[in-house]
């Protein structure tokens, strides 16, 4: 006799089928939905929960990855507001420039310091210059320029003036007379290669100005009314090369006509710069649009390369130069037809 154990019962009694899963779990009352916020309430700042206060770790000192994760509360996204529209910083003006015949002019990279044959000791200044007049040329030493186109020397008794009179013509050489230089061993080099800050004197002057052609009634000239002469002052200063050397540098032109003084600064892409106006090569032509031919300078960096169309729309984008970068003061226009008229 043993004891049978039977499962027909058991397979028998009536199936249970699983309960659905949320009877697992106790419901709990639902909280309502927060009321909408109104568009005039402040925005509360997010709300955190600190890190030691979250229980990150279980009893087990397992790390929890959701228990301790910071909660940030509901909040109120802003209405975005209409970014201003990015303005260019305003551009210079833009001038004519206004056109002054020079009757002379000296050729500033022309200067030279040359020993004189007949005092090794003495240097004479020698240059290129044009003259579409007849006039003079004075040569100063340790001079500065006053009012009313005056040239002052500074020691008039030791180093007299030397005046040179020239006929009209183009590059012509000049070189002063011997025996009328000037020995620079006496001088500090530190005197002679930078002006006096306090008197503006320059060691050396080069004073050149035209004669105003008279005209012949029954052998007689006579000058013509409201004819005056002009005059370029060229302002020198002396330093040495790597021989030992002296040699003649100009760091200032000045033009005196009609009672009004200009100072005479080079223009860089005009004239022989480049490839020339009168070439068919790419130096003539506006650096933005490389069609148009360039006639607007940029100052104060005072280069010449664009046309007057790039130079209208650069203002409304851009007040640099597109050269060197530099801030653009003011934009001239200057209208050239023929570079050697």
């Amino acid at each position: 006799m043993g004891i049978s154990f039977s499962t027909t019962a058991r397979r028998r009694s009536p199936t249970h089928p699983y309960p659905h899963p949320l009877e697992y779990y106790p419901s709990y009352p639902m909280n309502p939905p927060p009321a909408p916020y109104s568009a005039h309430s402040p925005s509360s700042p997010p709300v955190y929960y600190p890190y030691y206060n979250s229980n990150a770790y279980n009893v087990c000192n397992h790390a929890n990855p959701i228990v301790g994760q910071p909660y940030f509360g509901p909040f109120e996204l802003q209405p975005s507001l209409p970014q201003p529209r990015v303005v260019a910083p305003p551009c210079g003006e833009q001038k004519q420039a206004k056109v002054v015949n020079s009757d002379v002019n000296v050729h500033k990279d022309s200067l030279r310091l040359e020993i004189d044959e007949m005092n090794p000791d003495h240097y004479l200044v020698s240059f290129v210059f044009d003259a579409l007049l007849d006039g003079s040329i004075t040569i100063c030493y340790f001079a500065k320029e006053e009012a009313d186109c005056r040239v002052v020397p500074l020691f008039p008794e030791t180093y007299v003036p030397i005046k040179i009179p020239f006929r009209k013509g183009l590059h012509q050489e000049f070189r002063q007379p011997s025996g009328t230089g000037i020995d620079l061993r006496y001088f500090s080099l530190d005197d002679i290669s930078n002006p006096s800050s306090r008197y503006d004197v320059f060691p050396i002057v080069i004073s050149a100005d035209t004669c105003p052609t008279p005209y012949m009634v029954d052998d007689r000239s006579y000058l013509l009314p409201h004819t005056l002469s002009q005059m370029q002052i060229t302002q020198v200063v002396v330093g040495r090369n790597h021989d030992g050397q002296f040699t003649a540098k100009a760091i200032r032109q000045l033009l005196w006509t009609d009672d009004i003084c200009y100072e005479l600064r080079e223009i860089y892409g005009l004239g022989k710069s480049g490839s020339g106006f009168n070439d068919n090569g790419s130096g003539k032509d506006c650096v933005i649009c490389m069609t148009e031919p360039k006639d607007i300078a940029v100052l104060p960096c005072r280069h010449m390369c664009m046309c007057s169309d790039c130079a209208k729309a650069l203002r409304l984008q851009s007040n640099k130069c597109p050269i060197c970068r530099e801030v653009i003061e003011a934009l001239l226009e200057i209208k050239i037809d023929n570079i050697d008229q």
